[in-house]
């Protein structure tokens, strides 16, 4: 009904899609029209084969080989989960026809991503840091691109990455077709797409801030020294279930996932203090439901497409609202329920209002009574908290991109002192 190529149809019913969801339905004709795509919809709606989809038929229908470090279409994403989700996908659609898919991410071998670049590529998905960093080694030429897709925008524009697009954009070829695909829409975003997009046509299927229908919602009010128990009371009532742990700051991840080991949970966590490598592995146990819990700092929101997720458990509520609809949309995808349960203490009340506000609605209490608010102690900064670029931090901070290469142009480190002085 789409109009899509046979090969595409094929490859959807090899994968068992039969329906397109709401943002797929509205958003595939007016991207097979050519028009600028401005995409709101929940995370689990399926916006990947809403942007993946369009742009593969383009490409299909303009054959041809391309130059050595060319790149034909470009799709940037903020993390390396969800660039390594976006290939894996289009991959997939695209496996009866030639079409080459490269993906560039920090944390792996640069002179690798030199070398498959080389070759030119029909679709190039990056972290924009390192693509950066391959554009200053002359190692690919993006003025070929005539698609570009910029998949979770809000959280690019949270990270930093907005220095990083103002370099790629000049040097992409046009005219071109552009999508921009977000969950939520700050201010910010409305001027990225005037700045980027070209007579857009909108398509938005819930307000932004809205999660999925089919995620029930609740929060536990506890005090802070008795959210480990409480924790292990849950996890303990499913036991079998896939259930995703939220943590504010890497270090704070990283001691309740061992914590958990220590009392008998088969427990795994990813942040930015883990390599690539030891989040891919960590991502396919829990997808492969060899590991039962995995703890996350915010750096996995947007990059884990699970469909069997159970549950997802703030343990600590983000400092930035937009991010609680992220972190919930981990559960009840491809059409699948979920619950989320946010356990909040005296110290996060205020955090809580401000994602009631955000969402327009008052989430249901399942245990405790909601306390006065009480401000919580100023932070240090160390062991990933704010002030080293962690998961609480928002667009006020310029937070490290998870990527590890997207500085500002024209900022360099400084160097190390030595140990002697």
């Amino acid at each position: 009904m789409l109009g899509l190529a046979p090969q595409l149809n094929t490859a959807l019913e090899r994968a068992g899609f039969s329906e397109p969801t709401p943002i797929q339905n509205q958003a595939i004709p007016l991207a097979l029209e050519g028009h600028d795509i401005l995409g709101l919809a929940q995370t689990g709606t399926g916006k990947t084969l809403a942007f993946g989809l369009p742009l593969i038929d383009h490409l299909l229908a303009a054959p041809g080989r391309p130059a050595p470090k060319t790149a034909r279409a470009l799709i940037l994403a903020p993390t390396r989960e969800l660039v390594n989700q976006i290939a894996e996908a289009l991959r997939g659609l695209s496996e009866d026809t030639k079409l080459r898919i490269t993906l560039v991410v920090g944390g792996q071998s640069i002179n690798r991503q030199v070398g498959q670049l080389a070759r030119g590529t029909d679709i190039l998905v990056a972290t924009p840091g390192r693509l950066i960093d391959l554009m200053d080694r002359r190692a690919v030429d993006l003025g070929q691109v005539r698609h570009l897709v910029l998949d979770e925008a809000d959280q690019m524009l949270d990270m930093g990455f907005i220095h990083a697009l103002r370099r790629i954009a000049p040097a992409l070829g046009t005219p071109r077709q552009t999508m921009l695909f977000s969950a939520t829409m700050p201010k910010q975003m409305e001027e990225l797409s005037r700045a980027y997009l070209d007579n857009p046509r909108r398509v938005q299927v819930a307000p932004p801030g809205k999660a999925a229908d089919k995620i029930t919602q609740s929060v536990q009010f506890v005090d802070k020294p008795g959210k480990p128990a409480r924790l292990r009371e849950i996890l303990s009532r499913d036991p079998g279930a896939l259930t995703l742990v939220f943590a504010r700051t890497k270090h704070g991840a990283e001691k309740l996932m061992k914590g958990l080991r220590a009392d008998g949970f088969n427990a795994d966590s990813i942040h930015g203090n883990k390599s690539q490598g030891q989040r891919d592995r960590a991502i396919k146990s829990f997808r492969d439901g060899k590991i039962g819990v995995l703890v996350a700092t915010d750096v996995a929101a947007r990059g884990i497409d699970i469909p069997g997720v159970a549950y997802v458990i703030n343990y600590d509520l983000p400092e930035v609202p937009d991010n609680y609809v992220h972190r919930i949309g981990r559960t009840a995808r491809a059409g699948r329920e979920g619950e989320a349960i946010a356990l909040c203490c005296a110290e996060e009340v205020d955090l809580l209002t401000q994602i009631e506000r955000l969402m327009k609605i008052e989430i249901p209490v399942s245990a405790g009574s909601r306390p006065a608010s009480v401000k919580a102690p100023a932070k240090s900064g160390r062991g990933g908290g704010r002030g080293r670029g962690g998961p609480g931090a928002g667009p006020a901070r310029q937070a490290k991109p998870q990527d590890g290469a997207s500085r500002p142009a024209g900022k360099r480190r400084r160097p190390r002192r030595s140990k002697a002085a």
